[in-house]
């Protein structure tokens, strides 16, 4: 695999307020982050605010796999964030409005338009992300916090991504294409991949702690996302049959990516990861060859560590 450091695809000149969360890449240097990004990775959340009211409930389960059911939920208000038109790939959840205030649009869509002004112009993601409650995959007692642009404690010494680093990631990831098969590694409480869910044709997430894929069947239950499934197991050998994927995330860092990973990536196919431990960088590898990669190194990062075998 081959290795060059390149910008981010979208300047981060354009982020404002961006040195709360990350550091930003200089032209042919190493990233050198002056503030160290709050820590990452989707994992755990409470059990009993799932998004009770939030979603028409229904989705079964089988053999450890969340399979969602296909009923059209009910529709809410119009965003404002542009409809993504015929990109679209799949029918996203969409949130019934009630009067708790942590649901209303207005505050998705102040979130929605702080990260768009960040520096995250993918429309698509943009909708994704003001489409999913974010209150419903956290503990009650930090749903105030929900939409904030930070991680949360989500137990199990695992955390709830800033809103932020998932839309950027997904959006490095997707690069304007349309994505078929998608992979994320780290399935934590779920809120990942109910966005990944709206922007992806088939989602598959893998999670290695039992009481977090069980805590992410239960939050994603009322969500009824027929293209999303759900795998206990261990992250770091993938899923390959399911595999080529034509993208990939992991939502936990390690000092290299496992080969695993990059040899279940499609040709062409775009797989973003945290790397290092002390200090780390998202990395964008993308597959050239049957045995050929190559590596960008993005921006400053914080995730929790990438881990082998299942709890």
């Amino acid at each position: 695999m081959t290795d060059k450091r390149s910008n981010f695809p979208l300047p981060l000149s354009s982020v404002t307020g961006a040195a709360a969360m990350s550091g930003a890449a200089k032209p042919g240097s190493t990233v050198v982050p002056t503030r160290v990004a709050t820590p990452q990775t989707a994992t755990r959340n409470a059990a009993h605010t799932a998004v009770q009211g939030a979603f028409v409930p229904g989705v079964a389960t089988q053999g450890g796999v969340a399979t969602q059911g296909a009923s059209t939920p009910a529709r809410a208000a119009a965003p404002v964030v542009p409809a993504f038109g015929p990109q679209r790939v799949q029918p996203a959840p969409v949130a019934v409005p009630r009067p708790d205030m942590m649901v209303s649009d207005a505050i998705r869509n102040a979130m929605v338009v702080r990260v768009a002004r960040q520096g995250v112009q993918d429309q698509l993601v943009l909708q994704a992300l003001n489409t999913v409650p974010r209150h419903g995959f956290i503990e009650p007692a930090l749903s105030a916090q929900a939409y904030i642009d930070a991680s949360l404690p989500i137990g199990h010494n695992q955390t709830i991504s800033q809103p932020y680093i998932v839309a950027r990631m997904i959006e490095v990831m997707r690069n304007g294409g349309q994505l078929n098969n998608v992979l994320e590694i780290g399935t934590g409480c779920g809120y990942q991949a109910a966005v990944l869910s709206c922007v992806a044709r088939n989602v598959y997430s893998i999670e290695r702690i039992k009481p977090l894929h069980e805590l992410a069947k239960t939050n994603l239950r009322p969500l009824r996302i027929a293209n999303l499934r759900l795998h206990y197991g261990d992250g770091m050998l993938g899923l390959p049959q399911a595999a080529p994927f034509d993208g990939i995330i992991l939502a936990a860092a390690g000092l290299q990516v496992p080969q695993a990973l990059l040899e279940q990536l499609s040709i062409g196919g775009r797989l973003v990861a945290p790397v290092g431990a002390q200090v780390q960088h998202l990395q964008l590898i993308t597959r050239t060859g049957k045995a050929e990669w190559t590596s960008d190194t993005l921006e400053a990062c914080h995730f929790v560590p990438l881990r082998p075998g299942t709890v």
